[in-house]
């Protein structure tokens, strides 16, 4: 893999990047890593990786790169219309948007089935990110992720400081602690006594209740939906039938190990020279805003904001309030912070 510089000319578009329009909603695919192999973390080589992505907008040589959540994919106008879309943060016709299935997942990109359950870290991911953006002929980007995406990117501003400009992490720590280190353990412990299927539906069971919060749940799920069955009880297990449909229990494994395993120092965090916006979640139960605020202020050049609500830690999604406008303000070069 070419390494990018700063100072680089732009490398000319591929044809594959030239194709790519505004409204193209088309997963596309690459291989990459075919001459040279990706030598990840773990230390084995990985190489003819395959890579499953969504492009948004005419190529270019800068570019949006957005970090998808835990159990998301590529396909961001499938789940976050608030932000993708004219006049919207991540603005297709002004501006180039890439979002890509993570390794290790199970949307495209090459997952456990064929890495063979070997352990995958989140620089690894960064790396075939990277690779990917070198074959659509990118050389510069702004990051947005959040959740594991703001993990994820966290790891970008680490592994690739001469490729970001600037970077939002919504509801994400710099790092994983105990209490969510050991949600992932309960959830990973759930599938290893149940595989098939029913350990999954648990782990997502107990995920979902770290997503929403007390109030969250006092407001939308209280009384009963059938006979006899608590209106949360209907709710968490339609979100693990549902989670089951759609997602593999080895992707989750492996994961949310991945997750766990991030865990940069305060002096690899200082070095980080790059504008950041953090946004914690008043009602974050899985990320504390605390946490969020704490973790930014660990690097030189973030701003914190915190979106006031009530859903917990899926506010990003269900009640998004003023940040969108807070984030595209950030991308564009303001500061967010009024």
């Amino acid at each position: 893999m070419t390494a990018l510089s700063r100072a680089a000319p732009a490398p000319p578009l591929t044809a594959e990047a030239e194709r790519c329009s505004p409204t193209d909603r088309t997963q596309k695919t690459a291989v990459l890593f075919r001459t040279s192999p990706l030598l990840l973390d773990c230390g084995r080589p990985l190489s003819d990786v395959q890579v499953a992505y969504h492009t948004y907008g005419e190529a270019q040589g800068e570019a949006t790169l957005v970090l998808h959540a835990l159990t998301g994919n590529s396909a961001v106008h499938d789940w976050w219309p608030d932000f993708l879309g004219a006049g919207r943060p991540l603005d297709p016709t002004r501006e180039f948007i890439v979002c890509a299935n993570v390794l290790g997942g199970c949307a495209g990109t090459d997952g456990p089935s064929q890495l063979g359950d070997m352990p995958i870290s989140l620089r690894d991911m960064v790396r075939v990110g990277r690779a990917l953006l070198e074959h659509l002929g990118v050389r510069r980007v702004r990051i947005i992720g959040a959740s594991m995406g703001g993990l994820l990117a966290y790891a970008w501003l680490l592994e690739c400081p001469d490729l970001v400009s600037r970077a939002v992490v919504i509801g994400a720590p710099v790092r994983h602690s105990p209490w969510a280190v050991g949600l992932n353990s309960a959830a990973r412990a759930a599938i290893r006594a149940a595989p098939g299927g029913e350990g999954l539906k648990v782990a997502r069971m107990v995920a979902m209740l770290s997503y929403r919060s007390p109030q969250s749940l006092a407001v939308t799920q209280t009384g009963q939906r059938r006979p006899g069955v608590h209106a949360v009880t209907s709710y968490l297990e339609y979100q693990g039938e549902k989670l089951l449909a759609r997602f593999c229990e080895r992707s989750y494994v492996t994961l949310t190990g991945a997750m766990d395993d991030f865990q940069p120092n305060a002096a690899e965090l200082a070095a980080i020279r790059v504008p950041v916006l953090a946004v914690g979640i008043s009602s974050d139960m899985l990320y504390p805003a605390a946490e969020v605020s704490a973790g930014a202020a660990l690097l030189p050049n973030a701003t914190y904001w915190e979106l006031d609500s009530i859903h917990g830690h899926d506010a990003f999604l269900m009640d998004p309030g003023e940040l969108p406008q807070r984030v595209a303000a950030f991308l564009r070069g303001g500061t967010a912070a009024s």
